[in-house]
């Protein structure tokens, strides 16, 4: 098939690089030139050392010529850019084709997953032609051909089979779910609570701490995941807990990462240039705790990092805060 592909970061390189390898012919949009040219000359991207692009994978900066005769549309921007990106692309003419979101994010102001955002782009209530793949996955691990399980979701069976179809390899295993709700709202929710596991490496608290952020972090991720129609059990799969896992606890999180930084005394602003690549947590952070806000729902640590983010309350004090909390009975 013939499939445009939005975006050019390490995640866009690795799944372009599958659909190749089973082969589609695939076009990689960017709007950087330099990055551009660097991934048509050296075939290799910067945040992926020692690994080469295939040869057939194309990549240009004209983003109408990337779309021209695109029989699917795959998606690997920011979340925040979701919406502008596609609004460009619905500006050649209508989108008849399928669209897969791999970006995870809740829309700040809003309230909506990415599914959401990209249906009112088209115009229709949850859009037949949108779906999205979701899951415990680093680009690193995935260009390596690591046994690597993931998770796909649509509004319609069909696009749910197309995405397996797809990106489907022998060490790139696709279950299919249907509810995208709870595949969205997961993968969006895990960068918080690995903001948190960050913070509290970088703080010396230890692995207890980081066993109770994450499932304190699940349990707040479940109780918030109501709002949007999730089906529970979809968030102890690999979208909830599976991603958790990998975000919390690997060096390849960049959310993780972040949090590092700030325990060791980096501004937010200084962690997020020193990453220097999305760090998605910083924005659904927003977007979870508006939700949170509207609905009366606690969610202490999503609390926690907004606060840390955006109004310098330092991590130490947090970490104080949330140890202060009157202690409930556990609900699961």
């Amino acid at each position: 098939m013939k499939i445009c592909y939005l975006g050019a970061g390490t995640w866009a390189v690795a799944l372009a690089s599958i659909l190749v390898s089973n082969g589609h012919s695939v076009t990689l949009w960017t709007r950087d030139e330099k990055t551009a040219e660097q991934l048509n000359g050296s075939r290799q991207h910067p945040k992926l050392p020692g690994y080469v692009l295939p040869e057939s994978l194309n990549v240009v900066t004209n983003l109408q010529q990337a779309c021209r005769g695109a029989q699917v549309i795959v998606e690997s921007v920011t979340s925040s850019g979701v919406r502008s990106v596609l609004e460009q692309v619905q500006r050649f003419g209508p989108i008849q084709c399928p669209i897969i979101l791999t970006s995870k994010g809740i829309e700040q102001g809003s309230g909506l997953l990415l599914p959401e955002v990209v249906s009112s782009v088209v115009g229709v209530n949850q859009s037949p032609l949108v779906g999205c793949l979701s899951g415990p996955s680093h680009a690193e691990e995935v260009i390596q051909n690591l046994p690597t399980s993931v998770v796909c979701s649509a509004y319609d069976v069909h696009v749910t089979q197309l995405i397996h179809k797809l990106f489907s390899t022998p060490s790139f295993r696709i279950y299919p779910n249907s509810d995208i709700a709870g595949v969205s709202f997961g993968g969006a929710m895990k960068n918080i609570i690995a903001i948190a596991c960050g913070i509290s490496d970088g703080l010396g608290c230890g692995d207890n701490t980081k066993a109770a952020l994450m499932t304190r972090g699940l349990h707040e991720i479940k109780k918030l995941s109501v709002v949007k129609n999730c089906r529970p059990e979809t968030l102890s799969g690999l979208s909830g807990m599976g991603d958790l896992c990998v975000t919390c606890l690997s060096q390849h999180s960049r959310n993780y990462r972040f949090g590092r930084l700030i325990a060791e005394g980096f501004s937010p602003e200084g962690a997020r240039q020193k990453i220097a690549m999305a760090v998605e947590g910083i924005y659904s952070c927003v977007s979870a705790k508006e939700l949170g806000d509207k609905y009366g729902i606690a969610v202490p640590i999503t609390e926690a990092i907004y606060a840390i983010t955006y109004q310098n309350l330092d991590p130490r004090e947090a970490v104080r805060a949330l140890l202060a909390r009157a202690i409930k009975e556990e609900h699961l």
